[in-house]
């Protein structure tokens, strides 16, 4: 039997995951990776595969949206900070399919306002063509994993998704103190992580509620900082006494009696006041329902290694979903509409990157 051709691919955008995306994507070998969006001029004219760290492909990396628009493409892999509706519908209706990480457009129907969403709609249509949004978490945890967990229940009280994350050998002092605020004093930090962290889960929980049947009445956070209770030094620097040391941002979504919930607690040390309890890197999914269960996913990495592993948690699965998202019908593609497994050939083993 044939085989059809590798399905073409563009990367948009090349940060810490959109880079992984771009290397799992010249490996993929359903894929070919014809073109590249970078942001920042100093990537600009260099070779895609030297870019990703792998062989040099002959195409050039380049910040022209109107060369990217003008190529004969089956997909882009959307992974800008934030998604701009205006570009992504030109993506649609010029007949390239999307896949995205920009958690705004997991749920478009109810994340977006209505025009917005009506244009994303016409784009599909005339350009025959689909979007989907999807990562790690959100992604797999808040959506693909538990769907698989509650395929055996029949009734459900509580389900409960919670992430962990130490901190402490994290390279990165600009996410730790200037984006998450770790290492300022407790009060102003609080409220600008439980707004951040409930506009990035919101839609994801929406559509699995959507999923399962769930009418989402609301949907709060609540975001709780934790003191260093003595002076802590980790790979990003240092954290006074009685500076944000840990912080735990909680959202609920409520339907009726049922409630879904994602709490991720994020920690740079175990030396809290107050004390928390806390859990490996990793997730853990508690269903409370009549066929009850917990599931723990440590990741067996060091801390040392988290940085260059956990991108590609995020980077992979919109990689794997291409070939399963252009076969799907035009519009909005949700987890439950895709195959589980999505386009998942797996390459050999070459180590980390």
């Amino acid at each position: 039997m044939p085989t059809r051709p590798p399905y073409r691919v563009i990367q948009w955008a090349t940060g810490t995951i959109g880079i992984r995306a771009l290397a799992a994507a010249l490996d993929h070998p359903d894929l070919e990776v014809v073109g590249v969006r970078v942001f920042s001029p100093t990537k600009v004219g260099s070779d895609i595969g030297t870019l990703a760290g792998a062989e040099p492909t002959g195409v050039l990396a380049t910040d022209d949206v109107e060369a990217l628009m003008a190529l004969d493409a089956d997909c882009v892999l959307h992974m800008p900070a934030r998604a701009d509706v205006d570009e992504v519908c030109r993506m649609l209706a010029s007949g390239k399919n999307v896949v995205t990480t920009c958690s705004e457009l997991f749920h478009p129907a109810r994340s977006l306002p209505p025009a917005a969403v009506e244009r994303l709609e016409a784009a599909c249509r005339a350009g025959g063509t689909s979007l989907h949004g999807t990562g790690s978490s959100p992604g797999f945890v808040t959506e693909a994993l538990p769907l698989v967990l509650l395929s055996v229940q029949r009734s459900l009280r509580a389900l409960v998704i919670e992430e962990f994350a130490d901190l402490s050998r994290r390279p990165s002092p600009e996410l730790l103190f200037d984006v998450m605020g770790m290492g300022r004093r407790p009060k102003p930090v609080a409220t600008s992580r439980g707004e951040h962290v409930r506009t990035s889960m919101e839609p994801s929980l929406r559509a699995l509620a959507d999923t399962v049947g769930l009418a989402i009445e609301r949907v709060e956070a609540q975001a709780e900082v934790a003191a260093a209770s003595r002076p802590v030094t980790i790979t990003a620097g240092d954290i006074e006494e009685g500076c944000v040391a840990a912080q735990r941002t909680t959202v609920t979504a409520y339907a009726g009696p049922t409630t879904i919930t994602f709490r991720a607690t994020w920690y740079c040390t175990d030396a809290l006041a107050p004390p928390w309890t806390l859990g490996p890197t990793g997730w853990r999914v508690t269903v409370d329902g009549d066929a009850p269960m917990t599931l723990d996913i440590p990741f067996p990495i060091g801390t040392e290694q988290l940085a260059a592993v956990t991108p590609g948690y995020t980077a992979h699965r919109p990689v794997n979903v291409v070939a399963a998202v252009c076969e799907a019908p035009p519009g909005f593609v949700t987890t439950a509409q895709l195959p589980p497994m999505g386009s998942t050939r797996l390459s050999a083993w070459r180590g980390l990157p």
